[in-house]
């Protein structure tokens, strides 16, 4: 059983952690999530502490992170949903999501927890939407979103290339209130 709680900054190692296993997976079924190539590096540097300014920051001030984690039985993390500011000051109304699910649990309805945790909470909080972009070809992480009540608003084509591959990048979006 997987219990979600948000994280704090004592998680962050086991978090980055994680993270780098992901990063690692990154394409390793054909599917890309990241848009970036597969790294054995763990998270960059740059990620590590834009999490780690994030989550000490107080939700609605420049730069704020809100994370939740999954646990396992054996407390390892599971996978985790953020939320974040989007960077226009004229778009405080909204905030911008990612997440992810470690490869063993994934398809037993922890993203779809997840989801409703950081919706619960975007919702309490006053937010009028959250925004998401995800990989074109992942298909699997879209239907999620789409079960969970996110609408395609538009698609880029050709946005990134990864490793000799053209990927898309799709913008979706659920009004919270």
């Amino acid at each position: 059983m997987t219990t979600i709680r948000p994280a704090t900054a004592d998680d962050l190692p086991a978090l980055f952690a994680y993270l780098g296993e992901q990063l690692a997976e990154n394409g390793r079924d054909g599917v890309l999530f990241q848009p970036m190539a597969p790294t054995e590096a763990g998270v960059p540097l740059a990620m590590r502490e834009r999490f780690a300014a994030g989550v000490a920051t107080p939700a609605g001030q420049p730069g704020w992170r809100q994370v939740w984690i999954a646990l396992d039985g054996a407390g390892a993390v599971a996978g985790h949903v953020d939320l974040r500011g989007r960077p226009e000051p004229a778009c405080g109304h909204r905030t911008l999501l990612g997440m992810g699910v470690r490869h063993d649990l994934r398809r037993l309805g922890l993203g779809a927890r997840l989801l409703q945790e950081a919706l619960a909470w975007a919702r309490a909080r006053g937010f009028a939407w959250v925004d998401l972009e995800v990989l074109s070809q992942n298909h699997k992480a879209r239907a999620l979103y789409a079960r969970s009540g996110f609408h395609v608003t538009g698609e880029v084509a050709d946005l990134y290339r990864i490793d000799g591959r053209q990927v898309g990048a799709v913008s979706m979006s659920i009004q919270v209130d």
